[in-house]
This record gives C-alpha cells, sequence and structure tokens, in this order.
C-alpha cells in the first residue's frame, strides 16, 4: 500500500498507480478544490482519494511519498504515524536535499539520473521494529 500525502495534481501517486497496478494507492489531500480534481482525474482508477491532513488520517501504509510538501524533518513528523514498521518515507526532494537530511538520522539518498531531465533525488526513511 502506499499513501501519497499533500498529493495536489495527483504526483507522485497517479504515477505511481499506473506503473504499478499492483500496489494500492491512496491519495492525501486536504484542499477541497484539489481533492475535486483528484477524484475525477483517477476515475476508472483504482485509487482512493482521502481529504484531510496526513495528521488525521488513522490508517497504515507500507510506503508515504510526498512532494513539495514540507522540509524533511517536519515530513517525517507529519507521517510517520501512516508507516507501517519496517515500511519506507520516500520524499522527492531538490538540491537542498542532502542538507535537509542532516536533520534526520539514517535518511537514504537516491540519486535517479533521468536522461532529459534534471537529476530527481529521493530520500527514504525507513521505519524499524
Amino acid at each position: 500500500t502506499v499513501f501519497d500525502i499533500g498529493s495536489g495534481a495527483g504526483l507522485p501517486g497517479i504515477v505511481i498507480a499506473l506503473a504499478r497496478p499492483d500496489l494500492k494507492v491512496t491519495l492525501i489531500e486536504p484542499l477541497e478544490r484539489r481533492v475535486e480534481f483528484l477524484q475525477e482525474a483517477v476515475v476508472g482508477l483504482d485509487i482512493e482519494v482521502i481529504r484531510g491532513r496526513s495528521q488525521d488520517v488513522k490508517q497504515t501504509a507500507h510506503y508515504v511519498t510526498a512532494r513539495a510538501v514540507a522540509p524533511l524533518e517536519k515530513l517525517k513528523k507529519i507521517s510517520w504515524h501512516l508507516l507501517k514498521t519496517n515500511g519506507s518515507l520516500l520524499a522527492m526532494k531538490g538540491e537542498k536535499a542532502q542538507e535537509e537530511m542532516l536533520s534526520v538520522p539514517k535518511a537514504i539518498l537516491h540519486e535517479v539520473n533521468l536522461e532529459g531531465i534534471e537529476l530527481g533525488r529521493i530520500v527514504e526513511v525507513r521505519k524499524g521494529a
């Protein structure tokens, strides 16, 4: 299961759901206008849309993704309860990824080089037992 918090326009949640139809993806977004857009965008797809803040969601997932939601330390605080034991927080980050990682011990940087696109940075924080 994957929760995409602060889903906005559905990135990366919708892309993950399309690439990995075997995963159950849930988009979590607090703003009504964006939720209405997401509900229309996912018609016919097996994607759940929840209107609310991540802090208010009670279910858990194996993975939590986020893009442009908050600095890594704050992101961990608002999403940690959503992760199952041994789950991973996967945050899409920009040029300041390594700087943000200083405040979150054991964070792992994954750099993704996609041809013709700026270097991608995904910071992973695993929730241990």
